[in-house]
């Protein structure tokens, strides 16, 4: 059965590394490798989609946004691929930080291209 839950996978402070781990897997199918990008990459944005000041709203993203990208990513993960991920995320940060840092580049690289795509077009 695709994308089954493990046992204790259900936090989705533990999901969002298993996906990352999924996403790099070779046997992740396509569509599940960009759902689950769509997701890391939503997850580790300091820009939200609804901004948290607004009253309600604003936390919706968070609530039911995110957790919403998650369980689409995980349902066409195959189970296989899923276990092993949630197996690998959960030895992730036993010994601190993992070292692989530059993997927020590419997300990092985004927001400057479209920070400086939107001054772009206000000054010039």
């Amino acid at each position: 059965m695709a994308g089954a839950e493990p046992k204790g996978g259900g936090r989705l402070e533990k999901r969002i590394p298993a996906l990352f781990l999924a996403l790099k897997d070779k046997e992740t199918p396509l569509a599940a490798k960009v759902m689950a990008g769509i997701t890391v990459g939503y997850a580790l944005s300091p820009i939200d989609l609804i901004p948290d000041f607004i009253p309600v709203l604003g936390y919706l993203d968070d609530l039911i946004l995110l957790p919403a990208f998650a369980a689409l990513a995980i349902k066409l993960i195959p189970a296989g691929v899923w276990e092993r991920s949630c197996e690998r995320a959960e030895h992730l940060w036993e010994n601190g930080r993992p070292k692989k840092w530059y993997y927020a580049l590419p997300i990092v690289l985004i927001w400057l291209l479209a920070a400086w795509l939107i001054v772009k077009k206000i000054w010039f």
